[in-house]
Parts: C-alpha cells; structure tokens; sequence
C-alpha cells in the first residue's frame, strides 16, 4: 500500500535567539522563540503570531524531540492554534524534522484542518532571517 498525501500548507516561520534551560531528565532543554512569519496555501494565507514557542529537547547525539505551539491569523482575521511535534534523526541523510501537526479553529471556512492526518515536514530557512520552513501535507 502506497500513501499519498495532498500539500495544503507552506509556513515561514521566523524564530528568535535561542534560550538554553540545560540539561533536563528528558534531555538538552532549548527554548525557541517564534517572532513572526507567514504562511500559504489551498485556499488560505496570512501570518505567524509572534508569542510561541519550540520546545527542543536533545535526547542524546543523534536525536531530538521538538513540540511548537504557536498561533495563526488568516488574511480574513481567523485565528487558528497549532500544536506540531517531531522528532529529528540525524543519523539519517537529511536534516528535515518529520512532523505530526494538529489544528484548533472555530467553525467556518477553514474548519477542515481539524479534521483528516496531517503531516509535516521542517526543515531551516534558507533565508538572512532565523527560521524555519514547514511544509504540511494532508493525508489522502
């Protein structure tokens, strides 16, 4: 069985300087501001809300663990939460940080991103600024 996914969503998220908790019991603790960016997609676009953050934990040489929570404010002016957690092998030829984001938005036009799988791919900017970029697919 082959899965396929549709690409529904381009975030470019602008990040600020990084803040080191330390060592922790779970790992390296690195907290990641979110200051800005924007986002596209089907049907959909507007802007990163300044305010989250990545928790990035380092759970030993060649794993990390990471969980953003951060907002979204369409073109439109609806707000839309997002949780996006993943983990990042580096053992593996690429540095793209696979991910499982999930959606909270109020009934409307873009309700469909509380429901279905969705899947995401992180990797950094290849911008001056600091930051990411994160691709977000739809399960078929």
């Amino acid at each position: 069985m082959q899965l396929e996914a549709d690409l529904v969503l381009e975030l470019d998220v602008e990040v600020g300087e990084v803040q080191e908790v330390g060592k922790t019991p779970e790992g390296f603790l690195r907290l990641i501001p979110i200051t800005g960016g924007t986002f596209k997609g089907t049907n959909i676009k507007g802007k990163v809300i300044s305010g989250g953050y990545d928790w990035n934990i380092a759970l030993d040489d060649n794993m990390a663990h990471v969980f953003a929570k951060y907002a979204l404010q369409t073109d439109d002016g609806v707000y839309i939460s997002v949780e996006n957690e993943g983990y990042l092998d580096s053992r593996t030829q690429d540095s793209v940080i696979k991910t499982n984001p999930r959606f909270q938005v109020a009934d409307g036009k873009y309700d469909w991103l509380r429901s279905g799988v969705f899947v995401g791919s992180l990797e950094a900017a290849k911008t001056e600024k600091p930051g990411v970029c994160i691709k977000i697919y739809r399960m078929k």
